[in-house]
């Protein structure tokens, strides 16, 4: 594994938007091109990176938001972890597992020149499926954790979600029984 190149097995022909770009013209065009992330890009200098995820929040936490009035990168993940093509693919796995990511733009001399992802990774060796399951797993946590510390506890009332009386929690801007936001995490 060490010795494969990230470079050998990036994907070259990465799927980028203009900053000024849409959200709606960016969930078109990740639907047309079937990918789930858009890197956000000004000439080859790397500026975001949109994730499908990001979308979905997005119309979450803003319901009824007209999506041509947000801009890519607005929304879009402005830090972000990068590897250079020479770095091989473990170096690109521990980058991925300790940042939690599932895909790395690849920069050489400042500029973007391809994306390393998980699926590529697993193409040269499918054994790691078992490794990479584990940064899965690591980062539901991670995300878990954070949401429950989050949450602040309440009086008794009723479940927003339920409508069951009981000890309520709030979470993500909702009063939750015990149950429901075990069930939602």
């Amino acid at each position: 594994m060490r010795r494969v190149a990230v470079g050998d097995i990036m994907t070259r022909n990465f799927v980028s938007v203009k900053p000024i770009t849409n959200l709606l013209d960016c969930s078109k065009e990740m639907v047309k091109k079937r990918v789930n992330s858009l890197l956000i890009t000004e000439g080859k200098k790397l500026l975001g990176i949109l994730t499908a995820r990001d979308v979905l929040w997005t119309i979450t936490k803003k319901p009824g938001i007209n999506l041509r009035e947000l801009d890519a990168l607005e929304v879009a993940t402005k830090k972000i972890a990068v590897i250079k093509p020479s770095a091989d693919i473990a170096q690109a796995l521990g980058k991925m597992k300790s940042y939690g990511f599932k895909r790395l733009p690849v920069i050489s001399k400042g500029e973007v020149v391809g994306i390393i992802t998980l699926k590529d990774i697993l193409r040269i060796d499918p054994n790691l499926y078992n490794q990479l399951g584990e940064l899965l797993e690591v980062r539901e946590a991670m995300e878990k954790s954070k949401k429950i510390s989050e949450a602040e506890y309440e009086t008794e009332g009723f479940c927003d979600e339920c409508g069951s009386f009981s000890d309520l929690l709030k979470v993500e801007g909702r009063v939750l029984c015990p149950d429901c936001r075990d069930e939602l995490y």
